[in-house]
């Protein structure tokens, strides 16, 4: 059980930098070339992986911009997409043991959550102290969340030096190494759903492109969440 601030803070870096970093430098630097390309300056870009710190939603917010859609459009698009987050935050604080309780701090926690540090933490956390939990959580959110501003840094103004393939393969590595990463968190529900979501995405992408993502992401998680409470394997013997 991992305890104390200066190796706590270690593990965060290390396991920050045994990949997730990584992933998430060559994934922004496909962002940052797509937000180039749609007229974005380099400090809009990197504002848009700080706050909006989403890939789908950065995403839409440089598609639609690109389509000349309005702020109200490109503001409701962003939200919308990471309307996924409620949920993580909701099933990530209990896990979690905070220090503070102040309203400005949880909204900062909020903010730094993405789907690679939920889904690591939720992993690394049972090997953890409670008391120290909080600590690595914000060590390890920092560290990728610098990570990811750096790629979208080198991404726009690499853009020229990205053919288009390129591009778009870098922003499939981090669903992809998520994808992996959740198939290794504790949980059946957890599983589950990533399971049926696979399962479910190519029919709602056939039947309903636009928000294909969206459908399959409430179809399946509701799903995998009940048959995973619901699920009761037969005693061995």
């Amino acid at each position: 059980m991992v305890s104390g601030n200066g190796a706590v803070m270690r593990k965060a870096l290390q396991d920050a930098l045994s990949l997730p970093a990584f992933i998430l430098l060559f994934t922004m630097m496909g962002f940052g070339s797509l937000a180039r390309g749609a007229g974005f300056s380099a400090e809009m870009a990197a504002l848009a992986s700080l706050l909006i710190w989403g890939l789908p939603g950065q995403l839409a917010m440089v598609e639609l911009t690109a389509n000349g859609q309005g702020f109200v459009a490109i503001v409701f698009a962003c939200s919308l997409a990471n309307a996924r987050f409620l949920p993580m935050v909701v099933s990530f604080v209990p896990a979690m043991s905070r220090g503070r309780t102040s309203l400005p701090g949880m909204l900062l926690d909020a903010q730094l959550l993405s789907i690679n540090s939920w889904a690591v933490c939720l992993r690394e956390f049972p090997g953890i102290e409670p008391a120290y939990r909080h600590r690595y959580y914000i060590s390890f959110a920092s560290s990728i969340l610098l990570a990811a501003l750096a790629g979208t840094l080198l991404g726009y103004h690499g853009a020229v030096l990205l053919p288009a393939a390129i591009v778009l393969g870098l922003i499939f590595v981090s669903p992809l190494f998520f994808a992996l990463v959740l198939s290794a968190v504790p949980g059946r529900a957890e599983r589950f759903s990533m399971l049926l979501g696979c399962a479910t995405i190519p029919l709602t992408h056939y039947l309903l492109p636009s928000v294909d993502l969206l459908i399959t992401g409430f179809v399946g998680g509701s799903l995998g969440f009940a048959l995973g409470k619901l699920w009761r394997p037969r005693d061995a013997g």
